[in-house]
């Protein structure tokens, strides 16, 4: 069950596309399974069409999810390669992190930081 909160600071489209994410990560939504289309998903949530189009441009840019053209979007398998994508990226920081003296629980508000800031949308360079 997706839920948007307008009166939330977070934009709807990031909240529909992390609680997606969340039911792929969780398995909740099992590889194969068909999404809503657009037009459908964003009239059952009150959204406009483009919110709803890019919740899932995104989910599809992070290989969460895959359009097949007229067959619809679909939870993609490559979901895994996020996660270990992700686990990587946790690796390569926790180098970085260790290299330049910080301990780990000011890294830990870092990372907290710029996930609550959306910072971790677009990666970079440390």
């Amino acid at each position: 069950m997706i839920v948007i909160d307008a009166g939330s600071p977070v934009p709807p489209f990031e909240q529909l596309r992390a609680q997606l994410a969340r039911q792929i990560q969780d398995r909740t939504l099992a590889v194969g399974f068909r999404l809503p289309t657009i037009r459908r998903l964003a009239a059952d949530l009150g959204l406009a069409i483009n919110t709803v189009g890019r919740a899932y441009r995104e989910l599809e840019e992070a290989g969460l999810i895959e359009t097949r053209g007229r067959a619809g979007s679909f939870v993609s398998a490559a979901g895994q390669a996020a996660r270990e994508r992700a686990r990587q990226a946790a690796a390569d920081y926790a180098a970085v992190v260790a290299s330049v003296g910080i301990d780990e629980s000011e890294a830990l508000c870092i990372v907290q930081a710029a996930l609550r800031s959306g910072d971790a949308a677009a990666p970079a360079s440390l």
